[in-house]
């Protein structure tokens, strides 16, 4: 998302953000002033101009000569209309019987949106993480899980596609992880938090910012999806038993009995 995209969610135009930055530099300062340094055409700043004086963004000091509201200013304000629509929400929502996250299934586009969905779920958690993910989405997130873990004692259990960026206590790495991205077409993403909300997908290869991530707090998706990863440590376990004909080590096996011992 650019500057000017997460700026728009404040409630600014385009034109409206490039004209208070303008002035935030150079005020006081007339329309066709404004119009040169800002890019915009003479016949639109002045449309663009009234639209912020009538928010309370812009002063007009003098005939013609226009200051903008104090950042500090801007900033307080905005924080107080957007507290105040957010609580006005919370009423609304305390009111009504039925709680539309608990039933449907939802798809975030956006390796950034993701990534930030991702790190607000680790963030809300109190119990346990499973987590499965490639080396390279792992770095992007490792500090957000040994906070979890370090400052509220929340469990981690992670399954690396690769070679571990990280090191947490419930780890294995998935077996056959050097053809892993090519098989699957991709790089696989799973959080699942404190059994109550998923989120799964894969960032396909070169479409990973188009590619469609699941979220949901329904409680068979979530059942389901960490199953899927529980099942992925008795994977590795199988794995090298079996094929690689090696036993457990003692760690191995104090995972094996933490897993079997949860619900």
């Amino acid at each position: 998302m650019t500057d000017f995209e997460k700026l728009k969610t404040l409630g600014f135009s385009q034109y409206e953000i490039t004209c208070y930055l303008v002035l935030a530099s150079n005020h006081p300062i007339n329309g066709s002033q404004l119009s040169k340094l800002s890019g915009i055409a003479r016949s639109r700043v002045y449309d663009v101009l009234r639209n912020l004086i009538r928010k309370g963004f812009v002063l007009e000091v003098a005939e013609g000569q226009y200051v903008p509201l104090p950042a500090h200013e801007l900033f307080k304000r905005l924080q107080l209309e957007f507290d105040t629509g957010l609580d006005h929400l919370k009423q609304l929502l305390q009111g009504s019987s039925f709680d539309a996250s608990t039933e449907f299934i939802w798809t975030i586009s956006g390796f950034d949106h993701v990534l930030a969905k991702a790190r607000e779920m680790i963030a809300s958690s109190r119990l346990e993480i499973y987590a499965r993910l490639f080396p390279d989405t792992g770095k992007l997130l490792a500090a957000d899980l040994a906070i979890a873990q370090e400052e509220r004692g929340v469990r981690i259990h992670y399954i690396s596609m690769g070679p571990s960026p990280v090191d947490f206590e419930i780890q294995v790495t998935h077996p056959g992880g050097d053809d892993l991205e090519r098989r699957i077409g991709g790089c696989s993403f799973d959080i699942i938090s404190d059994h109550s909300e998923a989120l799964v997908g894969i960032f396909e290869s070169g479409q990973e910012n188009s590619s469609p991530i699941t979220w949901s707090r329904n409680r068979l998706f979530v059942i389901a999806n960490r199953d899927s990863l529980k099942h992925d440590f008795y994977h590795y376990f199988l794995d090298k038993i079996h094929e690689k004909g090696q036993p457990l080590n003692e760690q191995e096996q104090k995972i094996y009995a933490l897993l079997k011992a949860e619900d």
